[in-house]
């Protein structure tokens, strides 16, 4: 019987995003699944691809159908929930359907085309037979690399084209994964231990051999070779002598890259639930077994026993049969959550995120896939894990802009996490105490069954600790007064009281190096970045100025490269630059960066924290990282040294993220025995977002910010799509840029739905731009941008992907790139 699979090619072309049809050889048919990765011929090439469907017939002769070169894996990779989940990504976020796919697989698994050199079926090596290129052939089995037989033999390559020519080599190609399971060549040892004591004496004139056989004998248990050569201080030669009398086994065995291999996490119990808790904990599993597919809204504050509520849900899910994903947002957060997950569940949990090494996510991923593990803990990525049973997915933090992908696709854990739960009936609980505007609007709407809305308040803190007290300090006081330190007086005798008594703080700056910008006084000279509209950040440590967007970085400069004064100055304040002042301010005082530039090294951020919590520091110094979901008892102050960092960026946003800022790091104060203090330095006290977050109200910061957003039209009263055209050329971008939107305005009058917003119909669109981007050049090219509001059951990235088709595939595509983005966290 014919069997067609439909296949997405790894072509990363819109000219090519569509399934193509392959027949499927008789001996893979019963290997093939929707979900297998294949590996296809593609014009002259052999490339991986996915099989999206099935069939037995086919639109085209399927006497001329390719067949499939190679099976890649025995199971398939992806499940075909998320097959289909794919099309709904690649749909939603107007991306390609390979992109789609290729963000749900681990990096090892990204295959490329891989040539062979091979001896041909009717090899004879006749005028060949002395050359060395031909031994190590037959030396690997007939077959090498085509890149690593041209690095081995780069004298030879003349004769080698020749033997190709004449038939007597053969060149194909394969698909290769990127990496593959680690094997590890472990000695195994005798079988027969009392035959073995037997052979000893046979070794006398062999003494390392003996030593190795008798140790052994002594310790009867498998060991990696390696291991086995260090102890003994031997050399493996000696093993193998052994191995070849047959007096030991040596095998290639598989080993786990497992990152918390020499981590022991001590079992823990589950805690007595408050009334507030058990509630909560109900309201979940009651969802959990009905498998209604519900996402509900667990809005707590800070220190109320969220992640308690989430352990014992999880539990549940677990008993039940189901498998649970729990998202954090940043890699900061995930050592002690790891810490909670796997003291309570054990080996049952995987760990998923970007500083594992690609060898550790994949072996991570192998687990998850083959049924080792039942919870997954990760950062957004983790969503897509191959579970095939879900019950729970839990989204800590959930307002974080982290879970927004920034690549393409461009996609939210969010509302890829709501998607997948309806395909599996599960439940999806979003936690934070300072939720998106949009999450909040719809957790309180009023279902139309009119059952409860999906919101599950905790107000309280567990142990009735009190939120601690905020003190606002206006800045422009401080400087008014004299004082032109970044501390203000009350942040400074706050500091030194707790160095005192002993206890610890949280400084947070939201801006890493030592400066924000570099300005001439003599003439206003500022150094910006060559290849963007930015200017570069001073880092003390290695005096260098760097662009935070493309990377670009010069030496610190002595004197004005315009006009040579030696007037030059940095200003502005960066983690750095406190870092240095706490160390004047109060000589040795035991200071922890963490920022971007002290947790670029593996494991960085566990050990920072770790050291932290051992009290070997006084302070804990960073940008945002600091902020959230950290647990330390001795923590009594928390100073913010600048909170309009992010105030006014220009962005709708701003405001609103920095309450949840404030809010959440004010959280890290007081959350134990001792009670806590936060001191917010600002140079705009009477703004609402900061006098929301000095009183902990985020109903008194959300009846000010969804004001503004009705009279601005800005989510949660419509949505957003951010269209960003990029080129070298200004000319040529806003030539097409201007093209486009004429031809998006047109479609969208065709279909009848452009409209203003504040007009009283349900549907409604409206198209503004194109306009040049507020950073309007990065790595040297030009940006443009279009923002699509609209609202009413409206298929706006239909329109785009419509919009953008002649521009995408016509002879401008490679001038002008375009980049969408659906539902934007920021506009810049």
């Amino acid at each position: 019987m014919n069997v067609i699979a439909n296949i997405i090619v790894d072509v990363p072309s819109r000219q090519t995003d569509r399934p193509f049809d392959y027949e499927v050889p008789s001996d893979m048919q019963p290997w093939i699944e929707i979900g297998s990765r294949v590996g296809v011929p593609f014009g002259p090439r052999v490339l991986q691809g996915f099989v999206v469907g099935l069939s037995d017939s086919s639109d085209f002769d399927t006497s001329r159908l390719k067949p499939i070169k190679e099976l890649l894996d025995p199971a398939p990779p992806l499940l075909p929930d998320l097959i289909e989940l794919s099309d709904w990504l690649s749909n939603k976020y107007c991306c390609s359907r390979i992109a789609s796919l290729q963000v749900m697989l681990p990096a090892a698994l990204k295959g490329k085309e891989v040539k062979y050199i091979a001896l041909s079926d009717s090899f004879q090596a006749g005028e060949y037979s002395d050359k060395v290129w031909l031994q190590a052939l037959q030396a690997e089995g007939g077959a090498l690399s085509f890149e690593k037989l041209m690095a081995m033999f780069p004298q030879n390559h003349a004769e080698i084209k020749q033997a190709l020519q004449q038939g007597i080599l053969t060149l194909s190609a394969k698909v290769k994964d990127r990496m593959g399971v680690k094997q590890v060549l472990t000695v195994f040892p005798p079988s027969d231990l009392e035959a073995a004591k037997q052979q000893l004496d046979s070794l006398k004139k062999a003494r390392k051999q003996q030593e190795v056989l008798q140790y052994l004998i002594e310790h009867p248990e498998p060991i990696a070779l390696s291991r086995l050569v260090a102890e003994l201080n031997t050399s493996s030669s000696v093993v193998h002598g052994l191995a070849d009398k047959g007096l030991i086994d040596l095998e290639e065995v598989e080993q786990k890259r497992d990152p918390y291999k020499d981590r022991a996490f001590p079992s823990s119990t589950p805690l007595p639930l408050t009334g507030m808790q058990q509630q909560v904990y109900e309201r979940i599993v009651e969802q959990m077994h009905q498998q209604t597919g519900q996402t509900m809204l667990l809005y707590g504050v800070t220190g109320s026993g969220k992640t308690e509520v989430y352990l014992q849900s999880i539990a549940e899910c677990l008993s039940a049969g189901k498998q649970a994903i729990v998202l954090v947002p940043e890699i900061s957060l995930t050592p002690q959550m790891v810490e909670r997950f796997k003291s309570r569940f054990g080996d049952e949990v995987a760990v998923m995120h970007s500083r594992l090494s690609d060898g550790e996510r994949y072996d991570e991923w192998r687990k998850i896939r083959h049924g080792q593990a039942s919870v997954v803990v990760g950062a957004r990525s983790a969503i897509f894990a191959p579970f095939c049973e879900i019950g729970l997915i839990i989204i800590d933090e959930e307002h974080e802009s982290s879970y927004k992908q920034e690549d393409t696709p461009k996609y939210h854990a969010r509302d890829v996490a709501v998607r997948r739960a309806r395909q599996h009936g599960a439940v999806v609980v979003l936690g934070s105490a300072t939720p998106s505007l949009e999450t909040f609007m719809a957790a309180s709407r009023q279902p139309a069954d009119g059952s409860e809305p999906p919101l599950l308040p905790m107000p309280d803190r567990v142990s009735g600790q009190a939120m601690p007290a905020v003190r606002i300090v206006d800045m422009r006081q401080e400087l008014s007064s004299g004082n032109r330190s970044m501390f203000s007086n009350q942040l400074y005798e706050s500091l030194k009281l707790r160095l005192e008594k002993g206890e610890q703080s949280v400084l947070l700056l939201n801006r890493r190096g030592y400066s924000t910008f570099v300005m001439c006084r003599s003439c206003g000279y500022t150094a910006a970045c060559p290849h963007c509209d930015i200017s570069l950040t001073y880092h003390q440590k290695t005096h260098v100025l760097r662009c935070h967007y493309c990377g670009y970085t010069e030496q610190e400069p002595k004197t004005c490269p315009a006009c040579e004064s030696e007037h030059i100055r940095f200003f502005g304040t960066g983690t750095q630059k406190v870092e240095e002042e706490l160390a004047k301010l109060f000589p040795g005082i035991r200071v922890i960066r963490m920022d971007v530039d002290t947790t670029t090294e593996k494991n960085a951020h566990e050990k920072l924290l770790k050291a932290f919590g051992e009290r070997k520091a006084d302070v804990l110094l960073g940008t945002q990282m600091v902020a959230k979901g950290l647990d330390f008892p001795y923590v009594t102050l928390v100073g913010v040294i600048a909170a309009d960092t992010t105030l006014n960026l220009p962005d709708f946003r701003s405001a609103e993220r920095t309450f949840q800022l404030l809010t959440q790091v004010a959280g890290r104060a007081g959350r134990h025995h001792l009670a806590g203090e936060v001191i917010i330095q600002t140079y705009n006290p009477e703004h609402y977002a900061i006098e929301a977050a000095a009183d902990h109200n985020y109903e008194q910061f959300l009846e000010q910010e969804l004001q503004l957003r009705m009279q601005l039209m800005y989510p949660p009263y419509c949505r957003l799509i951010c269209i960003t055209m990029s080129s070298e050329r200004l000319d040529q971008l806003s030539d097409t840029s201007a093209k486009f939107v004429q031809e998006l305005k047109e479609l969208a009058e065709y279909e009848g739905v452009l409209v203003p917003l504040q007009s009283r119909m349900t549907r409604a669109l409206e198209i503004l731009g194109p306009v040049a981007s507020p950073i309007a050049r990065i790595k040297d090219r030009y940006r443009y941008q279009c923002v699509i509001k609209y609202r009413g059951s409206i298929d706006a990235s239909s329109l785009v992907e419509r919009a953008m088709k002649p521009f995408v595939e016509g002879k401008s595509s490679k001038q002008v790139l375009f980049s969408v983005d659906v539902d934007p966290q920021v506009i810049l």
